[in-house]
């Protein structure tokens, strides 16, 4: 930058050079800002939606599958929205370091090494230049199921960028078996992991999106940085990083309506829950459920929650506290409970909570 004089006094072209320095400087972020507002790329967000797959066109498992057609369409909308496709441990470090995100920023997961994920979603997302993540439990590939991906294939996976995350050796129900044996789960996979791809992954996700409070604690103890589960909700740091959300995408709930209301979705930051263990006995079927709402919406009083068994469930809010009611027990097995909560522009807020009654 170049300042003249003009034969002024020092003190006054000094004073008026300080000045042109800082309007230069404030049009130079101006311009900035409005360079990453115009390309849809602005970092604004502390929270992001992960979508999680199983099966890619095999038709005998409608619970566990997506379609192609139904793959392709939920592709084009990422490709073609403005939409973050991010790998997921590049989220999590953000959200860990407390650093912004982009708005609506995705990540894909899949879960389980089946093939169909090397034959069917890796030449699709391969297309696109799409990051995902892909967490595999050992036992089946070493076993050599001839619907599961072999090591060669997962090796090929992990030289084309894919990101490799643990699901235990076994694929128990993780919330069913001791601490020991969950440790000796993650050891002897972690093992493998070393053995066959040269390193031991760091997120996890619990198989069938099971745990209880000791079995986060496994994971935790284990190294792991951060670990999912299988309830609806968009991932932000406000209440850890042990219990993450994710969206299940499959032939019944694959509807492009779902995945638009996922991949637009807002956080509903909650924290103080109780019950703090998901699962349930007979004394604690219902649970006396509810979380104090984050400052930022805690005087919105339009939460509504839902249950599959029961509908819309009786909601209290006294201050920043939420307190659901359900009118009876949950069958045996597993059961959620989704809190949504109307945003901005259209966009909702989700919460959801998965509970275990054995």
């Amino acid at each position: 930058m170049i300042i003249l004089h003009l034969g002024l006094p020092q003190p006054v072209s000094g004073m008026i050079a300080s000045i042109c320095r800082r309007y230069v400087k404030k049009a130079a972020l101006l311009a900035l800002a409005f360079c990453c507002f115009a390309s849809g790329s602005a970092f604004a967000a502390d929270y992001a939606t992960v979508l999680m797959y199983h099966r890619f066109g095999e038709d005998k498992y409608p619970s566990t599958n997506i379609r192609l057609d139904q793959f392709e369409a939920h592709l084009d909308v990422l490709a073609n929205g403005d939409y973050n496709i991010w790998p997921l441990d590049k989220i999590v470090a953000h959200l860990q370091q407390g650093l912004e995100l982009p708005d609506k920023t995705i990540a894909i997961t899949i879960d389980d090494a089946y093939l169909s994920v090397f034959t069917e979603a890796r030449p699709r997302l391969k297309a696109l230049n799409f990051p995902y993540t892909v967490f595999i439990a050992t036992q089946p590939v070493d076993r050599g199921h001839r619907n599961y991906m072999s090591w060669d294939q997962i090796r090929i996976l992990q030289d084309e960028g894919v990101l490799i995350g643990s699901q235990t050796t076994s694929h128990p129900h993780m919330h069913l078996i001791s601490t020991a044996e969950a440790e000796d789960e993650l050891t002897s996979s972690n093992e493998r992991f070393l053995a066959e791809i040269g390193q031991r992954p760091t997120l996890f996700a619990y198989p069938y999106g099971e745990y209880n409070l000791d079995i986060i604690d496994v994971v935790k103890q284990a190294g792991f940085t951060a670990a999912f589960g299988q309830n609806s909700g968009i991932i932000h740091s406000y209440n850890g990083f042990f219990e993450l959300p994710r969206f299940a995408m499959n032939e019944q709930y694959g509807t492009l309506e779902r995945l638009q209301l996922a991949v637009d979705g807002l956080p509903l930051k909650v924290n103080q829950i109780v019950p703090d263990d998901v699962v349930l006995d007979d004394s604690t079927n219902p649970p006396n459920y509810g979380f104090t709402l984050a400052p930022e919406i805690a005087n919105d009083r339009q939460l509504r929650c839902f249950n599959s068994r029961y509908g819309k469930l009786e909601v209290n809010i006294l201050g920043p506290r939420a307190e659901i009611r359900l009118p009876g027990p949950f069958a045996r097995g597993r059961a959620r409970i989704n809190c949504t909560m109307p945003g901005a522009d259209g966009r909702w807020r989700w919460f959801g909570r998965q509970f275990l009654i054995p």
